[in-house]
Formats: C-alpha cells, sequence, structure tokens
C-alpha cells in the first residue's frame, strides 16, 4: 500500500511510565503500515532521556529528543513536530498502544489531498479490570478515551482528540503548532483542549480543510488506578471548564463551544435519562451514572466561569509556536 510517510511522536515525562513507553513504542514499530520514524520527546527529565537514548541506541528508525520549549504537552508535541520528516505527523500517548493498522486507516484517509487531520479511537483499559460502574461512557474523555456520543465509523469532526491523532504536515504550516498555556504543563492540574484550538485555528487558516476521525483506527489507552475515582473525574472536568474557556478566548465561544453545544444538549440527557432507568430497573450503577453526568456537568460549567474570569483579567496566557525547523536532523 502506497501512501505518505508518516512520523510518529509520542510525548514522555517521568520514568514511572517505562514500562508504558516500551510498549508504545513497541506498537509503533511492528504497525503494518511501517512508520518512517518514532521520535520520543522527553519533557525536561535528564535522566529519562539519557536512559530512553541508551534503550534505542541500536534502533536507527527511534529518535530521543529533549523538548526544545518550555515545559508541558504542547511544548513537546512542537518539538516533535519541528524535528520530523514525515509529510504526516502522528501522536501517540506515552501510556497507550496502537493496534497493528492503526498507521495504516491514518495514512488511508490522507489520499484525499482536502484531509488535513485524522483522528481515531481511543479504548480504555481500566487498572480494575473494568469500569467502574458509576463511570459514565459519555464522560470517557476524562481518562483520554473516545466518549459516548462521537459518531462511528469514518467521519467529519470539528476536532481530533489529541493522543490518538495525525496531522498533515501543510497543517501546521497553515496554521502554527500547538498553542503554550493550553494543555498540560507539568502541574498537577488536568488540562486539556489544546488539539481542540489548534483544529479551529486550522479551519480558519484553511476553509476547505477536512478533519476526520475512524474509528479502525484504534488504540488502548491505559486509565490507572487513581483515575477511577470520583475524586479525578471532578478534578478533571473542572479544569476542562477551565481549558474551554481559554480555547474560547482563542477562537470565539461560537467555535470553541459549537460542539460542547451539541453534547450538553442531546449526548448528556440522553445519558442521565438511560441512568435513570437502569436505576429503576435495579441495574448496577445507574443511578451513579446519571448523578456522575451531572455532576461533570456542573463542574465543568463552574472551570468554565473560573477560567472566563480569568482570561477576563489577562490571567490566563498562551501563545502559538512557529513549528518549522530542521527537519533533516
Amino acid at each position: 500500500m502506497s501512501g505518505p510517510d508518516v512520523s510518529v511522536v509520542i510525548c514522555v515525562y517521568t520514568e514511572d511510565r517505562w514500562e508504558d513507553i516500551l510498549a508504545a513504542v513497541a506498537s509503533v514499530r511492528t504497525q503494518s503500515y511501517p512508520a518512517l520514524e518514532t521520535l520520543l520527546v522527553v519533557d525536561h527529565n535528564a535522566a529519562l532521556r539519557d536512559r530512553l537514548a541508551k534503550e534505542y541506541k541500536e534502533a536507527e528508525e527511534v529518535r530521543v529528543l529533549a523538548n526544545a520549549g518550555p515545559r508541558g504537552l504542547s511544548a513537546g508535541r512542537n518539538t516533535g513536530i519541528s524535528a520530523s520528516r514525515g509529510e504526516v505527523i502522528a501522536f501517540l500517548d506515552d501510556d497507550a498502544v496502537a493496534e497493528r493498522d492503526w498507521l495504516r486507516h491514518f495514512a488511508a484517509a490522507y489520499a484525499d489531498p482536502r484531509v488535513m487531520a485524522v483522528g481515531g479511537r481511543t479504548v480504555p483499559i481500566w487498572a480494575s479490570g473494568r469500569r467502574p460502574p458509576w463511570f459514565p461512557e459519555e464522560f470517557d474523555w476524562v481518562v483520554g478515551c473516545t466518549y459516548k456520543g462521537i459518531p462511528a465509523g469514518l467521519v467529519r469532526v470539528r476536532n481530533v482528540l489529541g493522543g490518538n491523532a495525525s496531522f498533515r504536515r501543510s497543517a501546521f504550516d497553515a496554521a502554527g503548532g500547538f498553542a503554550t498555556g493550553i494543555g498540560r504543563d507539568g502541574d498537577k492540574r488536568p488540562l486539556g483542549c489544546e488539539e481542540t484550538e489548534l483544529c479551529i485555528r486550522l479551519s480558519r487558516a484553511a476553509p476547505d480543510a477536512v478533519l476526520l476521525i475512524d474509528d479502525r483506527a484504534v488504540i488502548h489507552h491505559r486509565v490507572p488506578e487513581a483515575r477511577e475515582h470520583f475524586g479525578y473525574f471532578r478534578a478533571r472536568a473542572y479544569a476542562e471548564g477551565l481549558s474551554k474557556a481559554l480555547v474560547a478566548r482563542s477562537v470565539g465561544a461560537d467555535k470553541g463551544l459549537e460542539s460542547e453545544r451539541r453534547y450538553a444538549t442531546r449526548v448528556l440527557p440522553a445519558g442521565v435519562v438511560r441512568g435513570l432507568r437502569d436505576a429503576a430497573l435495579a441495574r448496577p450503577g445507574g443511578a451513579g451514572r446519571a448523578g456522575a453526568i451531572v455532576a461533570g456537568v456542573l463542574t465543568a460549567a463552574g472551570g468554565y466561569v473560573v477560567g472566563s474570569v480569568r482570561a477576563r483579567r489577562g490571567a490566563a496566557t498562551f501563545s502559538v509556536v512557529d513549528v518549522e525547523g530542521d527537519r533533516d536532523g
């Protein structure tokens, strides 16, 4: 199968995920559609960088790089983009493994020259072995996974989800890189939405751009035990509200909240109804799921209000990075 050369970027930051990182790289190296290269971008952790460089010193297709920007996921991704050589750049979380045809499905979509980004489906691997009964599928984005409400199949979307996504290089030429100041930056608050902001900015810079999700491009994402609890659920929902306020500030509320309005008015009410129906039928977790959806909405809304106030006061800052760089290095 012919198609574009694909560079895979995996951003890493802690030795606590050593085995996960090795598994992620191994899943890329065994793809049915081979990657041109795998770039491991280490976020300000010299010990981890040195250990990875030693681990892959004999693997010519694996390159270990230091994050050249400020601490955080966005700067790490921008470092990978600048150093990569592929026509397409794919991103994989450091605690996820890709199915064998992951890159094959991505590459096939780029046969259409209008396609600028392709995402896939991310399936949770729960540390406890099963989904917590109270945890609603509509909120799987809390743990970095595809959530109930995203249409099945190959569908056009406003934005892809960053841990399982790919972009044509020309997308970054048109729109710039990931904005620093949005998303995770090394602190303990689980922020996000950097890929949402980028995709909206891309659609503005290239109005004919097509962004897709192909649910056949599957990765499996590990959910640690600490993230199976309601405390993390609530913290992540609040952080999402903060992040959405930054996105709305960057690209405007109309585009920044367009998909969220449909999600909040259609998908979530249906989820509450299903939960209450299951509770009435004495099915495990029904009332908990309904309550979690309501709590998640209210918490995210609170975060959005706080984030909007901070943005108006100028307390929240972010910047868009030009990712042009040495692609032969």
